[in-house]
């Protein structure tokens, strides 16, 4: 490899954690111990590597959006591997790509700011990449709480149900968990 090559991993590691995030919002439960979103992730990264060349945008977030679109392509090609569908299906990737988008505006609506300058978008960018980060390496019960309460506004007794735990266990550990969150932000 050469140091373009060692760049562009680079580059696109950075963005693994975001995708993670993204991709564990997007795979149905009917998926679960057929594939997870590392896999998803992985192919994705794979695939933006070998694409890089065809990639036409400018700016970071043409190039966030870029990720995206093919994260929703493997998710859609796994759904379909795993499910045993043989035709593409359009409408469905086209579903995934429109959810994706929508996660990742909740977790841009966790990151507040009203300044458009050049510098204010590249800091929101970092911010946005920082809180995937943060919230994939918190616990997997406080991930699994945020992501549902916060990111597919879930009702709490819907998240005790699927959590196995009492409502009010859920909305404690929703406390401790958005604590951790905001902890791990601060450092």
């Amino acid at each position: 490899m050469d140091s373009a090559d060692n760049d562009r991993t680079g580059w696109l590691l950075k963005y693994e954690p975001w995708l993670k995030f993204l991709a564990r919002q997007e795979i149905d439960s009917r998926f679960a111990g057929k594939f997870d979103s590392s896999d998803a992730v992985q192919q994705t990264l794979v695939a933006a590597w070998q694409g890089w060349q065809q990639f036409r945008g400018s700016t970071e977030a043409q190039r966030m959006a870029w990720l995206r679109q093919i994260l929703a392509h493997q998710l859609a090609n796994l759904a379909r591997y795993y499910s045993g569908a043989q035709m593409r299906a359009v409408d469905r990737e086209r579903s995934i790509d429109q959810s994706l988008s929508q996660s990742s505006h909740r977790l841009d609506g966790l990151l507040i700011s009203n300044d458009s300058s050049p510098s204010a978008v590249a800091m929101e960018n970092e911010n946005r990449l920082r809180l995937a980060c943060v919230i994939e390496s918190l616990p997997e019960d406080y991930r699994q709480v945020i992501l549902l309460r916060n990111f597919q506004d879930l009702p709490y007794q819907e998240i005790a149900i699927r959590m196995q735990r009492s409502e009010g266990a859920i909305r404690m550990l929703w406390v401790r968990a958005l604590t951790a969150l905001r902890d791990a932000l601060s450092q």
